[in-house]
């Protein structure tokens, strides 16, 4: 059988050298092009702004549990393995590697050469193989994309084959289920199998890049997403699920650098992506301007559903997923900034929804305490937002992204207290945007305008100067005075009607953070054990 190809291919580069004999290549094809085909194959639908919406089957997210780590000598004594970073021996992964290409030979696949990291000193080269067209146009708008003459030019360094129909045999192949999706660090290749959800290659590329950069360049891979004032001052946003990272990221008067994933180098603070994966449940153009923007020719609407007998998208709609997405080109943003790079960061917001109405609404973080915070990675969800929760139930993932680190969580919280250490006049500060006067059925929730208010006043430089007083629990610095909110805000003790069960309560989620960091203080330095709160009064 002939090859056929078509698109802009690179010289130095085929599918043969990886072994990959297929039928037809369709090689870095326009997002008007992948679009048409996906029409044409009945992979998907246009809504009425013309954006292409399709459904990515039996997964709509990610399944961690199937994700592996071949472990070999790269990675035998650098991984922090357990349930997070699962082992696999190189025996099932070149199995399986070699059952994925044998499955491809003769077949038509789509590949895209892209770029992971804005900063051309520290991006990846990254060859991706799909079987579906609707799957390459997310890894078009999600990745970076080279001029033209850099694709002519392009050199292999990692690929991604990702083959939804294609599953395991877990009897067989050594996986845990039918669906799997593999990691080798030697020799940079990430396999996927058996699920459509393009998420996975999102953030198994940014596994990847949470290793190499702290292993090999002493670079901080962030999840969290960064802007950037008129002054060229970069702000990094922090927060797990409903903390409002997004919403409070997204400023018309500062230029969106990124809005997930983040490397901080010597001197700059840079995109990993060349787009957005919003998430849409509830999308409105009232609440969120930008991206309902954005939602037109070139985009990828994943697992929506529409209003009946039309294409206009119901966004209220959660019976597919509650996890329904968008794929655009950051440059779909009004204010994004071109290149994605920035410099280094002035101000560092972790932002947490407490819902036990213990922290202050902002606090300043020593480097200690922003050490620790950051392995803390603490949120509250709250009743009635999953079956079954009837009491506000907290949330620790280190670093603001556990799921996604390589490496033992220490090992970037060390990294980032070197950073403050060069950068001392960097600040940092604790935001919650959680419950005041009590807790989640008793107080009530954070007034935005108050929140904002807080951040911006940090931004200018409003806070640098005001009385400080340390919470009589966790030490944070709280400020006593800010513009455009009230003092007695600043304070959440006075705003409980009775100040000794905010004590009791104070005390209790403290000492819920004492036990989660048990599982980190034998890696931990001193000075981070140090920011730990007090128990007792």
């Amino acid at each position: 059988m002939e090859l056929r190809e078509f698109g802009t291919k690179s010289s130095s580069f085929d599918l043969n050298s990886i072994g990959l004999n297929a039928g037809t290549i369709h090689w870095n094809l326009s997002n008007e092009k992948l679009t048409a085909q996906t029409l044409e194959l009945g992979q998907g639908t246009l809504n009425d702004k013309g954006a292409l919406c399709v459904n990515t089957g039996k997964f709509t997210g990610r399944s961690p549990k199937d994700k592996f780590v071949v472990k070999d000598n790269l990675t035998e004594n650098s991984v922090d393995w357990g349930d997070i970073n699962i082992a696999i021996t190189k025996e099932v992964f070149d199995n399986l590697y070699q059952k994925m290409r044998s499955y491809l030979a003769g077949k038509e696949v789509w590949v895209r050469n892209c770029y992971a990291g804005a900063d051309p000193d520290y991006r990846l080269s990254v060859t991706v193989i799909n079987t579906l067209p609707w799957a390459n146009l997310f890894c078009s708008n999600l990745f970076i994309r080279p001029a033209e003459d850099e694709l002519t030019a392009f050199e292999k360094e990692w690929v991604i084959l990702q083959i939804p129909e294609f599953e395991a045999d877990p009897a067989v192949d050594g996986t845990r289920s039918a669906n799997f999706t593999i990691v080798n660090f030697t020799e940079k290749v990430i396999l996927i199998g058996g699920t459509a959800y393009t998420g996975e290659m999102k953030k198994g590329i940014f596994s990847v890049l949470n290793f190499i950069l702290p292993h090999q360049y002493n670079v901080l891979p962030m999840h969290c997403s960064a802007n950037e004032g008129k002054d060229g001052d970069v702000s990094l946003f922090f927060g797990l699920s409903g903390t409002g990272k997004t919403t409070l990221s997204a400023d018309a008067n500062r230029s969106l650098i990124g809005d997930d994933e983040h490397g901080w180098a010597d001197g700059s603070v840079f995109n990993f992506e060349g787009g957005c994966y919003a998430k849409c449940i509830d999308l409105s153009a009232e609440k969120e301007p930008e991206i309902y923007a954005a939602i037109k020719p070139g985009t990828l609407l994943e697992n929506i559903s529409f209003f009946k007998d039309s294409n206009v998208v119901d966004f209220a709609d959660a019976s597919i997923t509650e996890n329904t997405r968008a794929a655009y080109p950051i440059d779909y943003i009004p204010n994004a900034k071109e290149p994605s790079l920035g410099g280094k960061p002035k101000n560092i917001f972790f932002l947490t929804c407490d819902a036990f109405g213990i922290l202050p609404p902002i606090s300043k973080l020593t480097k200690a305490q922003a050490m620790y915070h950051f392995i803390s990675g603490y949120t509250a969800k709250v009743a009635g937002t999953e079956v079954g929760i009837t009491e506000p139930q907290t949330t620790f993932s280190a670093c603001f992204g556990r799921v996604f680190l390589p490496l033992h969580p220490t090992k970037y919280a060390e990294l980032l207290g070197e950073k403050l250490e060069k950068n001392p006049d960097v600040n940092v500060w604790l935001i919650n945007t959680g419950w005041t006067g009590g807790k989640y059925g008793v107080g009530k929730r954070m007034n935005l305008k108050y929140t904002r208010a807080m951040i911006n006043a940090a931004m200018r430089g409003d806070l640098d100067n005001v009385e400080y007083v340390p919470h009589v629990v966790f030490g944070l610095l709280k400020p006593q005075s800010c513009p455009g909110v009230p003092a007695e805000v600043l304070n959440p003790r006075t705003t409980w009607s009775d100040p000794e069960a905010y004590d009791q309560q104070a005390l209790a989620l403290a000492q819920l953070f004492v036990n989660n960091f048990k599982q980190y203080e034998d890696e931990a330095s001193e000075e981070i054990r140090s920011a730990s709160p007090r128990t007792a009064l």
